[in-house]
């Protein structure tokens, strides 16, 4: 696959303006590089939104399997927060946390911006709503796309770490990941696919994101 592994971590969250250098810091100096050095993570990638209906900042972790994402090494992380890392967590404000698999993976390497489309399949279209995506999810017929990625949500593993897991809506939702060279075509991309799919009730939220940085396994 275009992306590497099979599995991915999507978080996303909002920070009250006064906390927000803290925040930036702690993930700049250290959860991204803690959270890339567990067995079985390749890399992680980190945005801030240029136009969303989606938090601010969001996050994505690429793993080898989607098995990584509930093995005792990434659990035993969860388990033991370092005391900036909780700090930082209990300031989260409406987190999306989707640990998911990677179903759908066209083209090759990253850009700049991120489309992404936040989507919640009608119970039981499963099967014709990823038909519909993989078909869709073409970067060669988008001009400045890279790559064009589906991520299926594990309802039973994707809960928010900030707020009672009972109350984390939607478990089961799926997003679509678009790289582009930059925010214009991302743009472009995300309305083009929203308004020709015959899929509109089923898309939760979208938006644009800028990629801060990236880290993998052989920079740290």
């Amino acid at each position: 696959m275009p992306i590497a592994g099979k599995g991915m971590l999507l978080t996303s969250m909002d920070i009250d303006p006064d906390h927000e250098t803290d925040f930036n810091r702690w993930y700049d100096r250290e959860h991204l590089e803690e959270r890339v050095a567990i067995e079985g993570f390749i890399e992680a990638r980190r945005y801030v939104a240029i136009e969303s209906s989606m938090p601010k900042y969001l996050s994505l972790y690429s793993t080898e399997t989607f098995e990584v994402l509930d093995s005792p090494a990434y659990r035993a992380a969860l388990a033991n927060q370092t005391v900036w890392s909780k700090q930082n967590i209990a300031r989260f404000r409406n987190m999306i946390r989707g640990v998911a698999r990677i179903t759908v993976s066209r083209g090759k390497g990253r850009g700049a911006a991120l489309g992404i489309i936040r989507f919640r399949p009608a119970r039981g279209n499963e099967n014709l709503f990823r038909g519909a995506l993989g078909e869709a999810f073409d970067p060669a017929s988008h001009d400045n796309i890279i790559s064009m990625h589906l991520i299926e949500n594990d309802a039973a593993l994707s809960k928010s770490l900030a707020d009672n897991p009972s109350t984390s809506p939607g478990t089961n939702d799926w997003f679509g990941l678009i790289d582009a060279t930059d925010v214009s075509p991302a743009h472009t991309a995300v309305r083009r696919l929203i308004d020709s799919m015959g899929f509109k009730s089923e898309v939760i939220s979208n938006g644009v994101y800028r990629l801060l940085w990236d880290i993998a396994k052989t920079d740290i």
